[in-house]
This record gives C-alpha cells, sequence and structure tokens, in this order.
C-alpha cells in the first residue's frame, strides 16, 4: 500500500498558533507573519524532510508498509516448511555466523552470506520436516570483527533472552513454541477519554520480589479496572539487564522481559486487559540504549557505531549510554519495526515514548532551562533527524494502525509536536503536562497553605498549547523513586508510619495531608489536561518511595513492591484515598470533562483561597483554605437550573468530615458573578472540593 501524501500544499497547513489573551491568531497573518516566518520555514524543511524520507523508503522499500514488517525476516524467523531464514545488518564485520545448541556450538559451521549495504543472511533448510533450530535452544550471532576478534552476541531482532541465577549476562533463547497464545478479545475503541493507570509489573505485588506477569493479570488487572482507569501504561517491558534501571537502559528492543515470564504470559495479560475495556500502552525507549555489548546493541558488529553515532556524538553524557543514530536507513528501520512488532504480536495499543526531550536537540536537554522562546525550538540545536523519525513513527502508526494512541515525554515543550505530520507537526496524541507535578512539590515544600498562590495554580494547569492534547497527572514514578517523595509523604511524613490507624486520633498532620491529596488530584483531574495519570500506588498515598534491589541497599526488594493490602484492611486511611480516586475516575467516564474543552474559570481568589469553574457541564469549587469556611459563598454559572452535590471530598467515605448534606438542593439566580450570567450561593467548608451537577439536565 501506498502511505507517500499524494499532494503536498506549498503552504503547509500545520496549524502554528499562538495565544493573545483569549484570542488565538494563525502565524501568517500579516501582523504576525514577520515574526514567525523563519519558525514557519523551518517547519516547512521538517515536513519536506519527513517527506523525503517517507517518499524513499516507497521507492527503495516497496512501501512503509513492507519495511516496518523487517521483524519477520531480520533475526531468526521460522519458515513454513520448517526451515530457519537469518539476516542481520553489520556493517562492520568482516564474517557472520550462527552458532547455538543446535551445532554445537561450532562458531563456523553456519557462515552468513554478505548481501549489499552491511547485509548478510543464511537459509538453514528444515531436518526432516521439523526445524533445525529447536524452541528453547540457545543461539548466538558470531561476528568476525575487523581486528580479526571473534564477537558472540545476541542477535538485535531477537524476541526471548533469559538469565540464569549464577550468570551476569543474557542469553538469547529461540522462541519459537508449538503453541503461541492466541488473542481472544479485539482492542478496546479508541478511547476519547483516557485515565491512565502507569503501571511496573515487576513491583505490583506487596511481596518482596520480582511479580510476574500472571500476577499482575489476575490480581492487578481487576483492581485497575475496579478503580475506574480505562488505561494501563506498562513500564520496563522492554528487556533490561538491570533491574534498576527502571527498564530504561534496553539490551533487547524485541524481548519481552523474561525476568515476569514468558511472551506468552505478557500476550495473555494485553489480552485480558483488553476483554476488561482497558487499552495498554507501551513505554517504549527508542532515545537511548544501554551500553552492554555481551548482550545488548553496543558494538554488535565490532564498531563503535553501527546502530549508534560514533564517538562523543554517541553517548548520552548523563544516563553512560548510547544515542541512535536516526538519520541511518536501518536504525530507521530497526526502530519503526519495532514499534509494529508490539503492536501486532503483542497487541499493545500505543506507546509513551520516553526521552523525546533528549531526542529532540543535540544537547539533550542537559544544563539547558526552557523558557517558552521560539528560538528554543528551531535551529541548529534541533536534532531534525530524530525529529524526522519521530514523525515518521507516529505517521506509519496513524496509518497503519490509526486505533493506536501515542504520547510524548518532552519537558521542553516543543511547539507542534502534538499536530498531526500533515500539518508539518510532530504526530504525537497527547504530551505528558510535566510541570503540574514539579508546581505541586513546590508549593508544598515552599510555602505555607496560607500563602498557596490560586492564579498561579491556575496558571500551571490550563499553560497548555492550544490544539493540542496534554496528559496530566499529579505525580507520576517520577516522583516515586528513591530520592524524591511521593505527595503523601510531602504532606506526611513520618506519621504515616504510626497514625494512618483509624484507631487512632486523626492528627492535624494526617488531616491535613488526607485532605489536600484529594482536592489536588480532583483539581488536576478537571482542570489540567484533556488525560489524566497516576502512579500504581499513589492514588491511595503509598507509604514508601520506590527503590530497586541494587549494592547501595544489599539487593533488598523491601521498596521495590506495592502495598496494595493496606487498601484492603478496614482500619487504615488508606481505604479513604482509594474510594476517593476510585469514584473520581467514575465520575469522569459518566460525564467525560477529559474529553471535553478546556475549563471556563471563574474564580481563583487569593484571599479566600478558592478556585471555581466549569467544564463538561459540571461546576467544579476548591477551597483550599486551611481554617476558613464559607457560608453563602456565591459562585458564577452559565447554565440556570437547580444544582446538587455529586462529589464531595469531605465525605466521610473519603477521611472527611462530613460537613455538607448530600441532599441539599442549590437553585441559580439571575445574579451576574465573576462574568457569568448566573450564580448559585454554596457552603464550602476549608479544605474541601465540591462537585455539583444540574440536575435539570438529564445525564
Amino acid at each position: 500500500m501506498s502511505v507517500v501524501p499524494t499532494a503536498v500544499s506549498s503552504e503547509i497547513n500545520f496549524a502554528f498558533y499562538y495565544r493573545e489573551g483569549q484570542r488565538r491568531t494563525k502565524i501568517w497573518e500579516r501582523v504576525s507573519l514577520i515574526k514567525y516566518l523563519p519558525f514557519q520555514l523551518q517547519i516547512q524543511e521538517r515536513y519536506s524532510l519527513f517527506y523525503n524520507h517517507l517518499k524513499n523508503i516507497e521507492e527503495s522499500e516497496g512501501g512503509l508498509d513492507k519495511f516496518t514488517k523487517s521483524y519477520k525476516t531480520f533475526g531468526v524467523n521460522q519458515l513454513a516448511d520448517g526451515g530457519i531464514y537469518c539476516k542481520e545488518w553489520a556493517p562492520g564485520a568482516e564474517a557472520v555466523f550462527l552458532a547455538g545448541d543446535f551445532n554445537g556450538w561450532n562458531p563456523f559451521s553456519h557462515p552468513y552470506k554478505k548481501l549489499e549495504y552491511g547485509k548478510w543472511e543464511l537459509l538453514i533448510p528444515p531436518q526432516d520436516g521439523h526445524s533445525p533450530v529447536p524452541h528453547g535452544s540457545k543461539l548466538k550471532v558470531v561476528i568476525r570483527a575487523q581486528n580479526g576478534a571473534l564477537l558472540y552476541r545476541i542477535s538485535p531482532w531477537a524476541r526471548y533472552v533469559v538469565r540464569d541465577e549464577d550468570k551476569v549476562n543474557y542469553d538469547w533463547v529461540h522462541w519459537n513454541p508449538p503453541q503461541s497464545y492466541i488473542h481472544k478479545n479485539p482492542s478496546p475503541k479508541r478511547l476519547k477519554s483516557l485515565r491512565i493507570y502507569e503501571s511496573h509489573v515487576g513491583i505490583a505485588s506487596p511481596e518482596g520480589k520480582v511479580a510476574s506477569y500472571k500476577n499482575f493479570t489476575y490480581n492487578v488487572l481487576p483492581r485497575i479496572k475496579d478503580l475506574g482507569y480505562n488505561c494501563v501504561q506498562l513500564m520496563a517491558i522492554m528487556e533490561h539487564a538491570y533491574y534498576a534501571s527502571f527498564g530504561y537502559q534496553v539490551t533487547s528492543f524485541f524481548a519481552a522481559s523474561s525476568r515476569y515470564g514468558t511472551p506468552d504470559d505478557l500476550k495473555e495479560m494485553i489480552d485480558v486487559a483488553h476483554s476488561m475495556g482497558i487499552t495498554v500502552l507501551l513505554d517504549v525507549v527508542h532515545s537511548h540504549a544501554s551500553k552492554n555489548s555481551e548482550d545488548g546493541l553496543n558494538q554488535f558488529d565490532g564498531t563503535d557505531s553501527c546502530f549508534f553515532h560514533s564517538g562523543y556524538r554517541g553517548t548520552h553524557q548523563l544516563w553512560d549510554s548510547r544515542l541512535f543514530d536516526y538519520a541511518n536507513w536501518e536504525v530507521l528501520r530497526f526502530l519503526l519495526s519495532n514499534l509494529r512488532m508490539w503492536i501486532e504480536d503483542y497487541r499493545f495499543d500505543g506507546f509513551r515514548f520516553d526521552g523525546v526531550t533528549s531526542m529532540l536537540y543535540h544537547h539533550h536537554g542537559i544544563g539547558t532551562g526552557f523558557s517558552g522562546d521560539y528560538n528554543e525550538y528551531f535551529g541548529l540545536h534541533v536534532d531534525e533527524d530524530a525529529l524526522c523519525y519521530l514523525m515518521l513513527a507516529n505517521h506509519m502508526i496513524n496509518t497503519l494502525h490509526p486505533e493506536c494512541i501515542t504520547i510524548a515525554e518532552d519537558v521542553s515543550g516543543m511547539p507542534a509536536l502534538c499536530r498531526p505530520v500533515e500539518e508539518g507537526g510532530g504526530g504525537f496524541d497527547y504530551r505528558l503536562a510535566m510541570a503540574i507535578p514539579d508546581k505541586w512539590i513546590q508549593i508544598i515544600k515552599e510555602l505555607k497553605d496560607e500563602d498557596w498562590n490560586m492564579g498561579n495554580i491556575v496558571h500551571t494547569l490550563t499553560n497548555r498549547r492550544y490544539e493540542e492534547k496534554y496528559i496530566a497527572y499529579a505525580e507520576s514514578h517520577d516522583q516515586a523513586l528513591v530520592g524524591d517523595k511521593t505527595l503523601a509523604f510531602h504532606l506526611m511524613d513520618a506519621e504515616m508510619y504510626t497514625n494512618m490507624s483509624v484507631l487512632m486520633p486523626l492528627t492535624p498532620v494526617i488531616d491535613r495531608g488526607i485532605q489536600l491529596h484529594k482536592m489536588i488530584r480532583l483539581i488536576t483531574h478537571a482542570l489540567g489536561g484533556e488525560s489524566y495519570l497516576n502512579f500504581m500506588g499513589n492514588e491511595f498515598g503509598h507509604p514508601e518511595w520506590l527503590d530497586f534491589p541494587r549494592i547501595g541497599n544489599n539487593e533488598s526488594y523491601h521498596y521495590a513492591r506495592r502495598q496494595f493490602n493496606l487498601t484492603e484492611d478496614d482500619l487504615l486511611r488508606y481505604k479513604f484515598l482509594n474510594a476517593f480516586d476510585r469514584d473520581m475516575n467514575k465520575l469522569e467516564e459518566r460525564f467525560g470533562w477529559l474529553a471535553s474543552p478546556q475549563a471556563y474559570v471563574s474564580e481563583k481568589h487569593e484571599s479566600n483561597k478558592v478556585i471555581a469553574f466549569e467544564r463538561a457541564g459540571l461546576i467544579f469549587i476548591f477551597n483550599f483554605h486551611p481554617y476558613q469556611s464559607y457560608v453563602d459563598y456565591r459562585v458564577g454559572i452559565e447554565t440556570p437550573g437547580k444544582y446538587k452535590i455529586l462529589l464531595d471530598s469531605d465525605a466521610g467515605e473519603y477521611g472527611g468530615h462530613q460537613r455538607l448534606d448530600h441532599n441539599t438542593e442549590y437553585f441559580s439566580e439571575e445574579f451576574p458573578h465573576n462574568y457569568r450570567p448566573n450564580s448559585i450561593m454554596v457552603y464550602i467548608p476549608s479544605r474541601v472540593a465540591l462537585v455539583l451537577h444540574n440536575t435539570d439536565i438529564p445525564k
């Protein structure tokens, strides 16, 4: 199939906007043309680079569809007649061989044939109608380097690698079971409102061990469904030799991590999630790769380049990892095929691309701040090849699997990253609103409750580029890691260990922490974006940070777990936060505010510490004042009618003080307030969040 655009506009409609108050202006309007013309031209140049790559793929490889199916020919693949076809790209190799259990580890008995452009191939015929390489047997690609040395390598395309307990390095195991897992359930339809449960399979158990795919399938997925999340984002699935890297030092890009189970176990887990209507995203790491060479991509062909830039440019100075050469044809084949494989073999429904900021700039964001000046996003410091790869990836996914979702983790704020490729944008569906969690931590650490700035909170939650979708979150895995603190720990600290029992008196610290934890989550959920994300366990205020086994903690698993059992203990207050998180998600599912236009904020009162806004036909009211409650507080609204409470953070089931009567009816008045034509009078206790619904409008 052809996927090259049939026509390219001479003036690319890339919908590049800037905001002037409530007005938006296209950059090619006369008033701004001179100011933004250089940026428009660079966006057109980016599109031209993308278009030329796409055209070359069509002409040289038979189309993007065929090019990105290379995972079916590269590596070691089973043929229909029982034979084995092997193919590798090793441009720096003098010779290539296949060795393993199947040939008694003879390094020279099965040589590859050299092809053009650094490729090598090997065909091993069937033996008596059976595969010459049995399922479960170990293999190695043997590279004769330019200096004559023999290097034993794992194929970059290996589907399954395992490590014995007494070994340091992983072994490549040929995965070709007689009966592979067959998916029974269709993928969910593309969601309008994403409520994402960011998860790590290995820590998804209260026990101090590496948990399994099976555990996640039968113990965690039902919990996610009950909490009202409709999407799970899986971290650390792509195989990584070092567990404590959190999955961000990938060694085998096509292999699902064997520490949690088999590839079929993962397929079953995804299939069961689909049966529950849960979308499954993969946290994909294409921004860098582990420096491991024995069981990684590094120096695969004996050179310091191959998949990576050579020399200084090929190493990330902070991450101590290798950096891909995105201008290389075979690197594009490898990475694009990698995405295709995870979608088609495992049925992932999309990706969260990690480290996009590092990819976008030659400086990788190191020692660089981003003020929002457009000169920071255009110029020679931008890695146009990396950006072109991301455009190709999103174009491929949108063309071949349009139901899939892509998310960018970019802290820089690159303009148009979440606009369609045909507009000159990056093509992502969503970007993470990374300023929001930083703002909450800054407020809690640096300010007294009386000094919280309502305008600053609203600005942070609403400051997003027009027509680009953002994923809001109060905290993710980044804030849960050792060395940092979760919001719950910032708010309650050591008292979480001593005063979370309902049999203990409610201390001021615990009371404050529980109430603010709920309010912060709800206002972030309702005001901060077009999707919402939570890291597993943080919904109930998990009492400990996350720390993987490592030398520094004596290889302990004590902090590499999630204590879900705390929510099941009726004597602990964690159940209150868990219940509120569930009901908050269920309410969004009912009214769909994430898929609704951005909220209208009618009030951000500094001395009263009150924020009020309308979204999806609901009225959200937050009183952040630490001790001041308000009787007959006037709130401006758009739609007249009779209003009732739908969600009340002060309710008893959420650990609140039950100061509100949920039978109360609030009748609107034709009394303009805060630029709204109508208003209502409400009672707002201190440290309480309310959601009101117009009962005259059925829902």
